[in-house]
């Protein structure tokens, strides 16, 4: 059965700085660069075919160290259609000032429900909205014709993906959380179902 994998971008400067980046090309730390040389090492049993990214550093980096650790060359298809979510207002603030200026309980909402977006920007819904079509019309050509696919993207474009592929409500996908640098295997019949899912960790993180 072929396998979709999915993995979050490294550890960014701005998650290490605790603020909202969405659309704003922020490079990764040493410790997101580590994290993606680790999600490599735990992917060499895969032979991918082709790699999707979205149009930022962050992902486009982490899939560029995953591919030199396995020591693969393959076709990397980037889209837009990837990207993070766009926070629009909050973008750029320090998530605790973001609390400070619109309050704890407004700001919570924004993060975590499904259909209300922030000031100028995408809720997950918004994003799932874009995410979607894309993966339908191009990752599940590549799935259906047998081929292994590594997709490194977004906290929220990947979280789009996994309620698809789960079949997940709204209130289930709010409570779901992707890692950094964590691949999640899955393995899809040729009618896109779930065969089997595994979660990837080091040893000594298990």
């Amino acid at each position: 059965m072929p396998k979709l994998v999915l993995v979050r971008h490294g550890q960014s400067i701005w998650n290490l700085q605790n603020r909202f980046t969405g659309w704003i090309d922020v490079p990764l730390t040493e410790k997101g660069k580590e994290e993606a040389y680790k999600a490599g090492e735990l992917l060499k049993d895969i032979r991918f075919d082709v790699a999707y990214t979205s149009m930022l550093t962050r992902a486009q980096e982490t899939l560029r160290i995953i591919l030199e650790t396995i020591g693969l060359l393959i076709p990397v298809i980037k889209d837009q259609a990837l990207n993070e979510r766009h926070y629009g207002a909050l973008q750029g603030l320090n998530k605790d000032r973001a609390r400070e200026k619109w309050g704890k309980e407004i700001v919570h909402l924004w993060r975590r429900s499904y259909d209300i977006p922030p000031p100028e920007g995408e809720s997950l819904k918004d994003t799932a909205e874009r995410t979607i079509p894309f993966l339908e019309r191009a990752i599940m050509g590549d799935i259906k014709d047998g081929r292994d696919v590594l997709v490194v993207a977004h906290g929220n474009s990947l979280r789009s993906i996994v309620m698809y592929l789960e079949k997940l409500s709204p209130d289930e996908i709010i409570k779901v959380e992707i890692p950094t640098g964590t691949p999640i295997v899955y393995e899809l019949d040729e009618n896109e179902n779930v065969i089997k899912k595994e979660i990837r960790h080091l040893e000594e993180e298990k």
